[in-house]
């Protein structure tokens, strides 16, 4: 059944709204770090925010704002060809909306402790991109590389910021100080940490594989009680020869424990092995991000 035409477009528009909010208080966020911290501390940061920093920091009449916002000017048409025209001007957006948050959020955040900064400004970042990316587009800048590299290769965002930075370090060792890059790894590793909690975080599935005489049980108690498929693959013990099933399913983060406490009442011998999983494609399980 289709939705009606005025329905369908005041749920386009609430969601237009939305992505808007979660770009806004996502550059709001990053602002803080930049203006607060990193500025006053003279750290770099990430991505083409941090070539921004190091520009103002040799040439202080030019504006950090303005540095980002001629920086992604030749980005962007990767992000059309790539990527697709939805995230492509919700990226835009973005990009203009963090633009002017660079320019007009200054919040002093008087820290005396280099260590500290790095991490509270670590904090703000990660936390203010992950809500960024948590919408449909960007900031620009490296946002993008990390998307399409997540698309693509299934690469993590905080591992392509965390790899693309490493030449950030190398100009602030260059040009700055060995001490001012060290701060600044400190600064990047927690941004990337929060970034990957903030985007995945409780949404991560868990793939879990079991090995039980009592695997019927258990098959069922997956698909009744927690209501996600399970997928059995025939077995064979290494070492008895003996003939095993093997029962191989994905549960959320919030799910996991209600399944290991439900398999170890049904037999506390089985055998269980939880592994992460960078994203999962499913119409009910799936995790990946609408990019």
């Amino acid at each position: 059944m289709k939705m009606p035409l005025g329905k369908t477009e005041n749920h386009a528009f609430v969601m237009i709204l939305w992505n808007l909010f979660l770009i806004s208080a996502g550059s709001f966020l990053s602002a803080v770090a930049v203006n607060g911290i990193l500025v006053p501390q003279k750290f770099l940061s990430a991505g083409f925010t941090g070539v921004a920093l190091g520009i103002n920091y040799l040439f202080p009449r030019l504006s950090v704002a303005w540095i980002y916002f001629l920086l992604n000017i030749p980005l962007f048409a990767l992000g059309w060809k790539f990527v697709g025209r939805r995230f492509f001007l919700y990226s835009l957006a973005g990009m203009l909306i963090y633009t002017v948050a660079v320019g007009w959020v200054h919040i002093p955040l008087e820290i005396e402790d280099k260590i500290l900064s790095a991490l509270l400004a670590g904090i703000f970042m990660g936390a203010g991109t992950g809500i960024i990316l948590r919408s449909l587009g960007s900031a620009g800048g490296v946002d993008i590389l990390s998307v399409i590299l997540l698309q693509r290769f299934s690469i993590s965002l905080g591992a392509t910021s965390l790899a693309f930075n490493s030449i950030v370090l190398l100009g602030a060792w260059v040009f700055l100080s060995l001490e001012k890059a060290l701060y600044t790894l400190v600064y990047i590793y927690v941004t990337s940490r929060v970034l990957n909690v903030v985007v995945t975080g409780l949404s991560q599935r868990k793939a879990v594989f079991i090995i039980s005489p009592c695997w019927k049980d258990i098959s069922r108690g997956i698909m009744d009680e927690l209501h996600r498929g399970v997928t059995i693959f025939d077995g064979e013990g290494g070492f008895t020869g003996r003939e095993e099933k093997i029962l191989f399913t994905v549960v959320t983060f919030r799910e996991l424990p209600k399944l290991k406490q439900m398999v170890r009442k049904l037999d506390p011998e089985t055998f269980l092995v939880v592994t992460d999983t960078l994203e999962v494609m499913g119409q009910r399980i799936g995790n990946q991000p609408h990019w």
